[in-house]
């Protein structure tokens, strides 16, 4: 492997040569958190030649942070950083064709093509082989287990299934989760999984390897290696097929539930927990009245059921002005159906522990009431039944009562003793749903505002 490229002479014409490539190509990928916003630069964070671009295949790690306009028509300033990596080649042969990048006209690169190097197994299996051998290249560092083998040879697949980072998959092994927005601190992607490898807990597939950069000193979080559950069944399409054929779906339901409280104990030993009192539960319940009332204003549907859906919050606000207090610990913080696998033996684990990436990495990071991973999974029961025609509302009941069952029974706590704080979460999560279908997927948004009808005139005791 080559070293890092320093911030200047090569790194300043490289950069200039892909630019206009990568304005064009990078608000067409599904994890640009940008869209609608034009790109008008970038900012090099670091530049890492991997394999010299010379011979007949280069390749370069980049991290990039992209220009753009804080609103249309606004001041342009550095924003969100991407990590790139990009390959070289002089002519992509067909298999490679939905990885173009585009075709370089000057610089160092001239002449050559540039790609999405993840699409490509031998560049994928660098990385592993880098991983394996705990490799150094400037400022990125490839680290491991030791206690887990890493074979070589493994053949390298990226997954095509829409994502918000890119996984690829080494010989049904392993799988290689690869952070696209990334953000400098300790990301819960990787410190999560770790914890709860170190608990001992079987829910969660404890991380193999990691990619990790300090730029300037600041470290970032580029990549998680795990093991491949081969032939599990995602939670949503499993849940969707079983609708389709009419199947009921409580026994896994309630299986789900007990898989993740077991995950929240294993967390609530690991990590800190602290209580919430009423000061805290008044900056929670600020938080959702606030988001409340920007997402009113952004989706104007939701005015109607304003009232209802305050009540919620103001009911919550109640209980901590009369001393009520409730624990908070670290949790997923992004929990749905599509965050859980089932392994062909019939066990669930749970996945992809980054949380909503588009809230701040201490937001997401700070112990939450346990609830809100709970509130999440209720959600998602509902979007699977809402997904059929006719939706089927009595599919979501009876697996969102076996998914609380099933949770008791592990944790000793039955969410629904707590109907308050459910129901604040859950209408936190409904009204976020709601902003989010309007303006992204439109035709969806029937499903959350049936929950917001549903909640907003829920007795909020």
């Amino acid at each position: 492997m080559a070293e890092t490229v320093t911030p200047s002479g090569t790194t300043g014409s490289l950069l200039a040569s892909l630019d206009p490539l990568l304005r064009t190509w990078l608000p067409r990928q599904r994890w640009f958190a940008g869209k609608g916003r034009p790109v008008t630069g970038f900012t090099p964070v670091t530049v890492t030649e991997l394999l010299p671009s010379g011979g007949r295949l280069g390749l370069y790690h980049l991290l990039l942070r992209v220009h753009q306009p804080s609103a249309p028509g606004g001041e342009t300033h550095p924003g969100d950083c991407y990590q790139l990596l990009v390959g070289v080649r002089e002519a992509l042969p067909p298999r490679l064709a939905p990885a173009l990048i585009g075709h370089v006209t000057e610089g160092p690169l001239a002449g050559s093509t540039v790609y999405d190097a993840l699409y490509d197994p031998r560049p994928a299996e660098l990385l592993l082989e880098a991983l394996r051998g705990r490799t150094r290249v400037g400022v990125l560092r490839f680290d491991r287990d030791e206690r887990q083998e890493i074979r070589p040879n493994l053949v390298a697949r990226l997954m095509t299934a829409e994502q918000s980072n890119s996984s690829v998959v080494y010989g049904d092994t392993f799988i290689l989760k690869v952070l696209r927005r990334v953000v400098p601190g300790v990301n819960p992607d990787l410190e999560l999984p770790l914890a709860l490898a170190r608990e001992g807990c079987p829910r969660v597939p404890a991380p193999t390897g990691w990619l990790r950069a300090e730029p300037g000193g600041e470290p970032y979080v580029l990549a998680v290696l795990q093991p491949y559950v081969s032939g599990a069944s995602d939670g949503w399409e499993l849940a969707l097929r079983e609708l389709a054929k009419g199947e009921d779906f409580a026994a896994e339901a309630h299986a789900l539930g007990r898989a993740t409280a077991e995950v929240h104990t294993a967390l609530a030993r690991a990590l800190p927990t602290v209580t919430l009192g009423r000061p805290q539960l008044e900056l929670l319940v600020d938080g959702m009245t606030e988001r409340l009332a920007a997402a009113v204003r952004a989706v104007p549907a939701l005015t109607p059921y304003e009232p209802g859906l305050r009540s919620a919050y103001t009911a919550l606000a109640g209980l901590a002005a009369e001393g009520r207090t409730w624990t908070a610990q670290r949790v997923h913080g992004d929990l749905h159906l599509g965050q859980c696998l089932r392994a062909p033996a019939g066990g669930w684990s749970l996945i992809d522990f980054e949380g909503e990436p588009a809230r701040p990495l201490a937001e997401r990071r700070m112990p939450q009431p346990a609830v809100r991973d709970i509130a999440g999974m209720l959600r998602s029961f509902d979007y699977a039944a809402h997904s059929v025609r006719p939706p089927a509302p009595d599919w979501a009941h009876t697996c969102r009562a076996a998914y609380c069952s099933g949770y008791a029974e592990a944790s000793g706590r039955d969410p629904r003793t707590d109907p308050v704080l459910l129901r604040a979460y859950e209408t936190d999560k409904a009204v976020y749903e709601v902003v989010y279908e309007a303006r992204h997927r439109p035709d969806w948004l029937p499903v959350p505002m049936s929950a917001i009808r549903r909640l907003a005139t829920s007795d909020p005791t």
